[in-house]
Parts: C-alpha cells; sequence; structure tokens
C-alpha cells in the first residue's frame, strides 16, 4: 500500500501535469456533460434531478478517482458511461426515473459481483466488438441528426458553432492550443447571450446543495432494457477502451479491482440519477499524454479534485446549462460525438461480423420497443443471434 506522504505526491504536480489535468477536466465538462443535460431533458427529468445526477457524477467518481490513482499511482479516472447517459435518456422517455434507478442498482450489483469473481475478461469476450460498437452508433446517432436539424431552428447560433469547431480542424497546431469543442461552446455562448437567445431559469446563484435522491422501483421491462445493454457499456466499451490506453501507455491497471470500483460507484450514485460509473476512455488518454509516466497519476489527482468543486456547485451549473438554448446544447453534444460515432462505426464494420453490426445498427436506430424494452437491447440481442448463425464462419 502507498503510504507516501502527501507532500511527495503534490511535489509531482509540474506545469505540464496541471496543464494536461484542467484540459481533461474541460473535455468532461463540455462534451459528456453536454450529453448529460441533452439526455436528461429528453428524458424529462426536472432540474432538481438533474443537480443530482450531476452532483453523484461528478463527486463521487472524484473522490473514487483520487483514492485510486493515489493507491495504484496510476491515472485511474473515473466518470459515466457516455453510451449509457444515451440509452438512459431514451429509456426515460417511457419509463420513470425511480425504475432506471432501479437498473442502475441491478447493474452495480452485477458489476461488483464480476469485479470479484474475477471474471471480467470472459464477459467482455462473450459478445463480438463490433456488435457493441454498432449498437453504441445506434444510439449516439441521434445526436448528430439533432444538431444537423437544429440548423432550421437556430440557424445563426448552429453554424457559427459548427464553423469554428470544424476551421480549427483544419488548423491542427491551433486546435491544440484552442480545443475546437470549447471553442464552439463559447461562440454558441456569446451569440446566445447578445441575442437574448435562452431559456428561462430562476436566479442564477452559486450555491452548494444535497442531491434529490430518488429511491429504486425494480420493473421487469426496465431491468430487462437497462441491465445488459449498460453493464455492456460499462465493462466493455468503457472500461475496454480505458484499459487499452492505459496498456499501452505502460500502465499495468487492475482490471478486476477497476471492476469492483465501477460497481461501488455505481451503487452510490445509484439514487443520485447518475449513470452508471466506469473507467473513462478519453479523458484517460488525455491523462497519458502528458510527461513522465511516474508522474501521469497526480493528473488524475488534480482533476478528481477539480470533479468534486464542479460536483458542489451542481445546481449553478445546472441552472446555467439548462438556460442555454437547446439547439446551443444538440450542437454541442453532436459535434462531440462525431468522432465517436466515427470510430464505433470503423470498429463495427471494418472486419468480422460486419453483417452482425448492421442488424444490430438497423434495429437499434429503428427505435422499436417490444414488451416495454427498448431497441439497443433488442438490437444485442438481433446481432448475438445473426453472429451466431450468418455470421458464424467468420469466429
Amino acid at each position: 500500500m502507498n503510504l507516501t506522504p502527501i507532500w511527495s505526491h503534490l511535489r509531482l504536480i509540474t506545469p505540464a501535469t496541471l496543464s494536461t489535468a484542467i484540459v481533461a477536466f474541460i473535455f468532461a465538462t463540455t462534451a459528456p456533460f453536454a450529453l448529460i443535460i441533452a439526455s436528461t431533458v429528453k428524458g424529462g427529468l426536472n432540474e432538481a434531478h438533474i443537480a443530482s445526477w450531476v452532483f453523484g457524477g461528478f463527486l463521487i467518481n472524484g473522490i473514487i478517482s483520487i483514492a485510486f490513482s493515489l493507491y495504484y499511482r496510476q491515472p485511474l479516472l473515473f466518470l459515466w458511461t457516455m453510451p449509457g447517459t444515451v440509452l438512459v435518456g431514451q429509456a426515460l422517455t417511457h419509463m420513470t426515473l425511480a425504475e432506471a434507478v432501479g437498473a442502475y442498482v441491478v447493474i452495480g450489483v452485477l458489476v461488483l459481483l464480476l469485479g470479484l469473481s474475477g471474471m471480467v475478461r470472459r464477459v467482455m469476450e462473450a459478445i463480438p466488438m463490433p456488435i457493441v460498437m454498432a449498437m453504441v452508433a445506434g444510439v449516439f446517432l441521434q445526436f448528430c441528426l439533432d444538431w444537423i436539424l437544429a440548423f432550421k431552428q437556430q440557424f445563426w447560433i448552429v453554424a457559427p458553432m459548427s464553423a469554428v469547431f470544424f476551421g480549427l480542424m483544419l488548423a491542427p497546431a491551433l486546435a491544440q492550443k484552442i480545443p475546437p469543442l470549447i471553442a464552439a461552446l463559447i461562440v454558441g455562448a456569446v451569440i446566445a447571450v447578445f441575442t437574448g437567445t435562452g431559456n428561462a431559469v430562476g436566479p442564477l446563484q452559486l450555491t452548494i446543495q444535497l442531491p434529490q435522491l430518488t429511491m429504486p422501483v425494480f420493473s421487469l421491462p426496465a431491468l430487462v432494457e437497462l441491465v445488459v445493454p449498460v453493464a455492456i457499456t460499462v465493462l466493455v466499451v468503457q472500461n475496454g477502451q480505458g484499459i487499452g490506453v492505459l496498456t499501452a501507455g505502460g500502465h499495468k491497471p487492475p482490471i478486476d479491482t477497476i471492476t469492483v470500483a465501477c460497481g461501488v460507484s455505481a451503487l452510490l450514485t445509484s439514487t443520485m440519477g447518475a449513470v452508471s460509473s466506469c473507467l473513462t476512455g478519453p479523458v484517460t488518454a488525455i491523462l497519458v499524454s502528458s510527461e513522465e509516466r511516474e508522474h501521469q497519476y497526480m493528473g488524475a489527482v488534480v482533476m478528481g479534485a477539480l470533479c468534486i468543486l464542479f460536483g458542489l456547485t451542481a445546481p449553478f451549473v445546472t441552472r446555467l446549462s439548462l438556460a442555454a438554448p437547446k439547439e446551443l446544447i444538440a450542437t454541442l453534444a453532436g459535434l462531440a460525438m462525431l468522432k465517436i460515432l466515427q470510430t464505433s462505426f470503423v470498429a463495427a464494420f471494418k472486419d468480422r461480423y460486419s453483417l452482425s453490426a448492421l442488424m444490430t445498427f438497423v434495429v437499434t436506430v429503428s427505435g422499436i420497443s417490444i414488451a416495454n424494452i427498448g431497441s439497443p437491447f433488442w438490437g444485442i440481442v438481433a446481432g448475438y443471434i445473426c453472429a451466431k448463425t450468418l455470421d458464424r464462419d467468420v469466429a
């Protein structure tokens, strides 16, 4: 156990480590945060429930990230599953938050037991990755479509944001100094303020407020619809990506312990309404890009501290986000999803199981609901059956 005095850890916070942590935090509070706002608004949650989600997603995961990063001296940053957020947002259109919370509890227990049993690798290998990524592509596609449709409602906000984003993408050197997504957010916010385009909200006060808890309701349709797809996004999509990034960076991530941490965090944040926790992929990649490998874990510690502060101010940041025009949020979420959607398509269709992946994608995008169970679950079922029959020779 690393019981090193705290000062010996703090001296490893160099300017490079600090700047990397800030960039990673900015990313987490733009793209993933915009996804929370977009999904929860779509699901019809009120301001108090959204603030509780933000509180749990940032504060609890920030604490766990600091503890694990210090203990293992690796950048182990836990937040929440982005595909799972989209899945829940869709599900909340036909189920209650209490039913979703019931699914969160079951997911937390399932992930925790898998971590304790050491069976994580077998579960991760059970469903072909192309099927998983096709499901992810299917649930993310709508956010990119919402961005395109937003041009019709608020052209003079959406067009400048998109132009700035792609303009910076064409200048990689400049994009390293000014992240395209941040620039798009600033442009959209400035235009919204000067044009008076926004939503009416209460007074903006920087206050700290305890989350509004929701007791779980265990509904069979909700459990069937959410447990397997969300657990897959945690274990296979998000944790698999994060573990891969850490391994490529020369770290030796404790896979079973990471899984246990995700299960514990999911249980702690479930009644706050926050979707299940995971080891982040994109944020971990940012943290691993900093200087010496031995210093990278302190970047995760700094970001964990920033997440705690952000979670504590959840009522303020939530109200501020809800004041923004919905087209601004849709554009931010859509632009953020482009790269992830591209990666999902490539992983789904570049190699084996392409027919199974196509079946998964088509069923997921269809939005079909059978027995009050949403299309992402049926997409995985259709793809898995196809993989075991029509695509069985490619294994």
